[in-house]
C-alpha cells in the first residue's frame, strides 16, 4: 500500500548546487540553489526568484558557475543558502569559501568545491527560470581517478532530502547504465 502526501517539492535525488557569480563591482557571491538541473545536453536551468542577488548578478554579468556541494563542505554550502548577499555584505568571508576567477566566463569558481560547470547566461524562460549554456565542466585533480575521470567516491557530492531537510551523501554503485538492462533484451 502507498501513502499519499499530496503536492510536495520532493524530487530524489535533488542536487545541492552552489551558484557562483560576480556583482557589477566584481565582488564574488555564492548561493545554494536546491532547484536546478540539466535543461538539455549542454544547458542548465536554475529556479531562482528575481529578488536574489545571484539573479541580478547573472543578468548583469551574463555568466555563472554551478558547483556541486560535497560532504566536506556542508556547513558552508548550507550557509550560502541561508544568508543573502542583499543583506549580508560579508557573506563570502563568513562562508569560508574562497574563489578563483573562471578563465571562460565572468564568474568565480569556488576553490573548496572540486567539480563545477562554467556557464554563459542565455535567457530567462517563460517560467522565470535562468537558462545557461555549459561552456565547460572542470574538476580538481584531487577528485580524479587513474584514468583522469571524476571519481565519485573521492568527490562525495551531496543531495538534499526534502522530506526531512537533510543533506545526504550518495552511496555505492548498484549497477551499470546502458549495460545491465541488456540482459532483459
Amino acid at each position: 500500500m502507498r501513502k499519499n502526501f499530496g503536492v510536495k517539492s520532493w524530487f530524489y535525488p535533488l542536487p545541492v548546487l552552489i551558484i557562483g557569480t560576480y556583482d557589477e563591482e566584481g565582488k564574488a557571491d555564492a548561493m545554494n540553489a536546491a532547484w536546478g538541473g540539466l535543461y538539455d545536453a549542454d544547458k542548465v536551468v536554475l529556479c531562482l526568484s528575481a529578488g536574489h542577488k545571484t539573479t541580478a548578478n547573472i543578468k548583469a554579468k551574463g555568466a555563472f558557475t554551478v558547483s556541486f556541494a560535497d560532504a566536506a563542505h556542508v556547513v558552508s554550502s548550507d550557509y550560502v543558502g541561508m544568508a543573502s548577499a542583499n543583506t549580508e555584505p560579508q557573506k563570502m568571508e563568513k562562508s569560508g569559501f574562497h574563489t578563483t576567477p573562471s578563465t571562460l566566463v565572468d564568474a568565480p569558481l569556488i576553490d573548496e568545491l572540486p567539480v563545477a560547470l562554467e556557464c554563459q547566461f542565455l535567457k530567462v524562460n517563460e517560467d522565470g527560470n535562468i537558462i545557461g549554456k555549459i561552456l565547460n565542466v572542470c574538476a580538481d585533480e584531487s577528485v580524479l581517478d587513474a584514468e583522469g575521470n571524476i571519481d565519485f567516491t573521492k568527490f562525495q557530492p551531496i543531495s538534499f532530502e526534502p522530506a526531512h531537510n537533510t543533506y545526504r551523501v550518495l552511496g555505492d554503485p548498484v549497477g551499470h547504465a546502458f549495460r545491465d538492462g541488456a540482459q532483459l533484451k
